[in-house]
């Protein structure tokens, strides 16, 4: 059974995480608990593979009898749970009206459209999913699962077909794609689309969804912070390389915000199995999602590059200098910027952060004011030499 949770209603995550007790658990199966309807949903659907037989047979006789005008209104909500809309994409009676609402549903996972569009047998939900060309693109299984539809219209037939051919087949699909982004406005994007490179293990679709992060164009940055010697460091990587990295930059989201939702892992995996020199464009052109990945990636060049980003903001800097998961390279070049270490907030985290190179520390030591150097001179976290000299200032501006 799967424990993670969309709601914020603590009852429910008690019931999904398994933590509340049996008898609470069978009464949320049972529907007998007064919560909302996408709460509701999102606990049956969980429960319903609960190791506990009673729990989950009740939660399959629960969600069996729902009434389908509550299960329209939660296929057409953005509060419903991925889960939840994954499990009504398999729903086959009675559900022409949810089924076209789930195709319409922008949270609805490519991959229970996917299930939709192999198992349907209405031609017209096969051409709404035809239309959404970005989705097909995103997720070329959809194609695949039309064209294999024998309920398909020739309509859909036609909409898939074209889309296969012309970003999937043509030699310059790529440029298609760009084409594609500039109509909608997205020249940044279209821009890193054309550069990217698909000759290794990252595909059209991935760069087709890492494009949409991007909201730098090349005329708004400043390479001149990456000399030509630097270009070394960002020398071919292997497989095993781009996973290790892929799974320290998780391990670190976990550390600091808890638990990771999954489409949040997977945009982490899209971006680490890119090659370095294409990081680092998705990192001075990126937006702040993706800056926020990239700030703590292996490769310092990369990380670093986040910071050169025209749009990365003070707030995001704030947040930079207090992680313990960045490289301390990126933690010496907000030091030096003037701009950044006007704001006490960023220098007060600098201090405190045993990441901080120990002569950027001793360095700004002394703009702290004297009640925080003297928690500093306590505080466990960070080197001796540093509790000793913010002691020594305290005592000194206080004439101990």
């Amino acid at each position: 059974m799967t424990t993670e949770v969309t709601s914020k209603n603590p009852v429910v995550l008690a019931i999904v995480s398994g933590s509340a007790p049996q008898p609470a658990r069978l009464a949320a199966a049972s529907g007998l608990l007064p919560l909302p309807q996408s709460d509701l949903l999102e606990v049956l659907v969980a429960l319903r593979h609960s190791e506990d037989t009673e729990i989950a047979e009740a939660a399959k006789a629960t969600l069996e009898s729902q009434d389908s005008e509550d299960l329209l209104a939660a296929a057409k909500s953005d509060e419903t749970s991925v889960a939840a809309l994954d499990y009504l994409a398999t729903l086959s009676k009675e559900t022409s009206q949810i089924h076209e609402a789930l195709i319409l549903n922008k949270k609805t996972s490519d991959q229970a459209v996917a299930v939709l569009a192999s198992t349907t047998s209405k031609a017209p939900l096969l051409e709404m999913i035809a239309v959404n060309q970005q989705r097909l693109v995103r997720f070329p299984e959809i194609i695949d699962a039309i064209l294999a539809n024998p309920a398909r219209s020739a309509e859909a037939e036609r909409r898939a077909r074209e889309t296969k051919r012309e970003f999937f087949e043509k030699e310059r699909g790529a440029q298609q794609i760009a084409q594609e982004l500039r109509a909608r406005g997205k020249s940044a994007a279209a821009e890193f689309f054309e550069s990217a490179d698909l000759s290794g293990g990252l595909s059209v679709e991935d760069a087709w969804l890492l494009a949409e992060h991007i909201e730098v164009s090349d005329a708004d940055i400043d390479n001149s912070w990456l000399p030509a010697e630097r270009y070394e460091e960002l020398s071919a990587e292997t497989p095993d390389d781009h996973a290790a990295n892929y799974k320290k930059v998780v391990e670190y989201e976990r550390l600091e915000m808890g638990e990771v939702a999954p489409e949040r892992v997977s945009l982490i995996k899209r971006i680490m199995f890119m090659n370095a020199k294409d990081r680092v464009k998705l990192a001075m052109k990126g937006d702040r999602e993706a800056r926020s990945i990239l700030i703590r990636d292996s490769n310092r060049v990369v990380a670093t590059a986040v910071i050169h980003n025209p749009r990365v903001t003070d707030q995001e800097v704030e947040a930079i200098a207090a992680m313990r998961t960045v490289a301390d390279e990126v933690l010496r070049l907000v030091s030096v910027n003037r701009a950044w270490t006007r704001s006490y907030a960023v220098i007060h985290n600098l201090v405190r952060n045993p990441r901080t190179p120990l002569p950027t520390v001793m360095s700004i030591l002394p703009r702290i004011h004297t009640k925080d150097l003297k928690n500093v001179s306590l505080n466990r976290n960070v080197s001796e030499m540093t509790r000793r000299q913010a002691l020594r200032i305290a005592q000194a501006r206080s004439g101990e």
